[in-house]
């Protein structure tokens, strides 16, 4: 027993890289998130800004150019190392933060934010982070990333229009690109030594990979995760100020406590799932979650109590699979195709992120804003369906000694 809660514990290696590697996401998930609260409103000072179709071109363009862009800096991360490929990124971030910086008109901010996203390291990153943990304790690295991202959400709700006051537009977006630089120094100077990556030709063809069925399961489920959550976040900050009463410039600390104590409450189920490898049964019953808690939604949205609750239930469930998900397509892919096979996950999150503001958007207007949180959770009782099928895989042990020790 006592050789099992060792295996479960990170090493002093792996918490230091997984740390690192989280504060790279929050850093660059933080500079993205900044322009979010405000830059709809700044745009209408701006050349352009009159057509609301161009601002939301402006914003969602990112999204786009990182989905296009997400499986070949994975692919390239095999091959070349997921650090030259990881800074590379942030460079290419950074020249579009400091491009939006400049722009005079709207449609240089639409090339500043495809070139941000053309940045695409999400997968190189979470790679790396598999490459420097054992299978045991990958959740919990998964789970430090997750909580940077869902940090660097609530923080930039709360302090974007208090920044957006000193600096302006241009201001944010010049700190955007400064955090990128900010995280290049993480890369090459606070993460200890990476383990031995495999060796060029060892990994295998890349329809072997997409052919995978449990990679396209995990697929399927990081699509619906970020579709349902744009979709309902349609409706969610409406709801906050039509029925709530809480102005927008509150909305951040909301999320901000909802999105902490989530983390107080999520943590424990995923350390017991670890250690009773009851992961299955966690993930599933997080779907589960998700599904009673869109159908509570549905049902109470206009009661301030009700939506509040259902919003810290939903961040539980989000938060245990945001963790799980990408761990569970680490074990899956192959050692030699980790980054391609991440890359592709990380291509269908993007996917999901633009299909779901298109949805929520669409059903809100044609059904009204009640229909939005009955489809999210038919779609999450189809997620359910296609993941009861799903058996955890098997852990791989790597030797003593290199930093991913079992």
């Amino acid at each position: 027993m006592s050789d099992r809660t060792d295996s479960l514990r990170m090493t002093a290696a792996e918490r230091r890289a997984s740390s690192w590697l989280a504060a790279i996401f929050g850093l660059r998930m933080l500079g993205l998130f900044l322009i979010l609260p405000v830059f709809a409103l700044d745009a209408r000072q701006m050349p352009g800004g009159e057509q609301m179709g161009l601002v939301g071109l402006a914003i969602g363009i990112y999204g786009l150019t990182q989905a296009v862009l997400q499986i070949p800096y994975g692919a390239a991360s095999d091959r070349l190392g997921r650090r030259p490929v990881i800074v590379a990124g942030l460079l290419v971030f950074a020249l579009g933060s400091f491009v939006a910086a400049v722009a005079h008109d709207l449609w240089m901010v639409v090339v500043g934010r495809a070139l941000q996203g053309a940045g695409a390291i999400s997968a190189a990153v979470t790679a790396l982070i598999a490459d420097h943990t054992r299978d045991e304790v990958r959740t919990k690295a998964m789970a430090m990333v997750g909580g940077s991202i869902g940090l660097s959400f609530a923080l930039s709700l709360a302090l974007a229009p208090w920044l957006y006051t000193l600096v302006g537009m241009s201001g944010l977006f010049t700190l955007t690109g400064l955090l990128a630089l900010g995280a290049i120094a993480v890369v090459t100077r606070g993460l200890p030594p990476a383990p031995v990556a495999p060796r060029p030709g060892t990994a295998p063809h890349w329809r072997t990979v997409l052919a995978h069925p449990e990679l396209q399961r995990l697929c399927a489920g990081i699509f619906l995760l970020h579709l349902v959550q744009m979709a309902m976040f349609v409706v969610v900050p409406v709801a906050l100020v039509e029925h709530a009463g809480l102005p927008v410039a509150q909305h951040g600390w909301v999320y901000l406590a909802v999105v902490v104590l989530s983390f107080v409450l999520m943590v424990p189920v995923m350390i017991w799932s670890e250690r009773r490898g009851r992961v299955r049964a966690a993930f599933l019953g997080a779907v589960a979650l998700l599904a009673l808690t869109e159908a509570a939604l549905a049902h109470g949205w206009t009661d301030p109590v009700w939506l509040i609750g259902a919003l810290l239930a939903f961040f539980v469930g989000y938060n245990l699979l945001e963790a799980s998900l990408p761990s569970l397509v680490s074990r899956v892919a192959s050692p030699a195709a980790k980054g391609l096979a991440l890359g592709v996950f990380n291509t269908c999150q993007s996917l999901g992120l633009f299909a779901g503001g298109l949805l929520g958007g669409h059903v809100a207007a044609r059904w009204g804003q009640s229909a939005v949180f009955q489809v999210c959770a038919a779609l999450m009782l189809l997620w359910l369906a296609l993941a009861w099928p799903m058996r955890p895989p098997a852990r791989r042990t790597a030797p003593r000694g290199d930093g991913v020790s079992a």
